[in-house]
């Protein structure tokens, strides 16, 4: 026998020791879960790009969220589906008192008060151009979008959000809400900023669950350039100083290297966004037989762990919690 004074094979010997030394690990509690509420009754409506994921209405989402509770699930981020005929240039109905959303996080807290609720801070879905912030004369305004981003972000509040998530990619956001907040009396509202949200091919399924395609252009002037790495430091700094609980990468799988930089760079917990393109594709690949679906879930969960993202929003939270219960 050929002497070799280190075998690292020995240590994947039995699945037992392979257990033991694991580095990485993946639970139920690491996951938030996106959902989608829209305007009615009695309805549960599939994204048709998102396999197994569905738009409800107030009462079937509630139905819904007693399920992936009694899974284990104890974060969810809700998202809103607006018609058309709701939306206007300054986002209005996003703080408008008894707006579909706010009332749905409100019903939420009511009835699963120990769910941590999670919010969307942007003017898309409410926007009748389809951007993240204000429009003008095909421009996107920075400070004006912070005014009504703000007022966004107080309301959610008062509705009984845990975390906000402003997704907006604006200059100066995060200090701006903290101060809202603050002044509000809603200190202990935490932000999840949306540090390094790059302008991606990967959202397309989830545009398509919120009917929030920007009208004109694309979003290239506030969402990052997927070329740039350095800058996601600058953005982290900022959001950082401005007073973010947590700094979150979007896409997740095709920023891995933008995960660790930030986990290695600041002392506060990183989140992830494995979005629903990525999700999308897995579905697709799972469906034509051409991969298991269920181990390339957990592998790349796994790897955005791995990476340093202590929270994950991903569409698989609900799978994962059926798998990892037997």
């Amino acid at each position: 026998m050929i002497h070799l004074p280190r075998r690292p094979r020995r240590n994947r010997r039995t699945a037992a020791i392979r257990e033991m030394i694991q580095e990485t690990t993946l639970s139920v509690s690491n996951l938030i879960f996106p959902m989608f509420v829209l305007e009615g009754t009695g309805l549960k409506s599939e994204v048709k790009s998102m396999p197994g994921i569905y738009r409800f209405s107030l009462d079937t989402l509630l139905e819904e969220i007693k399920e992936v509770t009694d899974l284990g699930i104890k974060a969810i981020c809700l998202f809103p589906n607006y018609s058309e005929d709701k939306k206007d240039k300054h986002a209005s109905e996003s703080h408008r008192e008894g707006t579909l959303y706010l009332t749905a996080l409100a019903t939420i807290k009511d009835k699963f008060p120990d769910l941590t609720l999670m919010t969307d801070v942007a003017m898309d879905p409410y926007s009748s151009d389809g951007h993240d912030g204000y429009v003008e004369n095909g421009e996107i305004i920075n400070d004006i979008s912070l005014e009504i981003l703000g007022r966004m972000a107080v309301a959610q509040a008062k509705a009984g959000a845990d975390i906000l998530g402003p997704s907006d990619m604006m200059d100066g956001r995060i200090g701006y809400m903290r101060g809202l907040l603050d002044a509000e009396g809603y200190s202990n509202v935490s932000i999840m900023a949306y540090t390094a949200k790059y302008a991606s091919a990967y959202y397309g399924p989830f545009r398509d669950a919120l009917d929030s395609a920007p009208r004109f252009g694309d979003k290239k002037t506030y969402q990052m350039n997927p070329a740039n790495a350095r800058e996601a430091l600058v953005e982290a700094q900022l959001d950082f100083d401005e007073g973010a609980d947590f700094l979150m990468v979007k896409p997740a799988l095709a920023y891995l290297d933008i995960i660790k930089a930030l986990h290695d760079n600041f002392d506060i917990p990183i989140a992830a966004y494995n979005v629903s393109g990525e999700y999308a594709m897995i579905k697709a690949a799972s469906q034509n037989g051409w991969i298991d679906g269920e181990r390339a879930m957990l592998e790349n969960l796994m790897s955005i762990r791995r990476a340093g993202a202590r929270a994950i929003l991903t569409y698989f939270a609900k799978e994962v919690a059926q798998v990892m219960n037997g």
